[in-house]
């Protein structure tokens, strides 16, 4: 369902990290072409 699409990831500090969540992402056939981890207050 990812293959072939560009995702930008936002994680959050507090939460679910972007690097886990770009971890997880990185079998699905998706480009992940931005990834941070914020603090939103």
């Amino acid at each position: 369902m990812l293959t072939n699409k560009k995702l930008v990831i936002l994680g959050d500090r507090d939460g679910i990290p972007g690097g886990a969540i770009e971890t997880a992402i990185a079998t699905t056939g998706a480009e992940v072409v931005f990834s941070t981890t914020e603090c939103f207050v």
